[in-house]
């Protein structure tokens, strides 16, 4: 029953959404109920918990990756595209002030 309970609660649920208090309320019902005895609830929750965090770091992980693909389609410039592009009107920036400083003392 208890891993019955546990598979329906991983797939019914958004696992990655499922807060601490959510989880712990979930055991409590189960726990009161009689569904569960209490080191059943304690062990669902550290259970949940800790699947809980790996799907959030798993969402978070598949979120990066399609930002990353996207971003990388639009042909938008990136952080060393402007650095390079900021080095370039500096040294352009430079030699025009050199030209200028020679002109001047001719």
């Amino acid at each position: 029953m208890f891993d019955l309970i546990k598979k329906t609660v991983l797939t019914g649920v958004g696992l990655a959404a499922m807060t601490r208090d959510k989880i712990e309320e979930l055991a409590r019902e189960l726990t009161e109920k009689g569904e569960i005895s209490e080191k059943e609830g304690k062990e669902l929750v550290d259970d949940l918990l800790e699947k809980s965090k790996e799907a959030r770091k798993d969402l978070e992980a598949k979120v990066e990756d399609l930002v990353q693909k996207i971003l990388g389609k639009m042909d938008l410039a990136t952080e060393k595209d402007i650095a390079g592009l900021e080095n370039r009107i500096k040294r352009l920036e430079q030699k025009e002030t050199a030209e200028n400083k020679e002109g001047m003392s001719e």
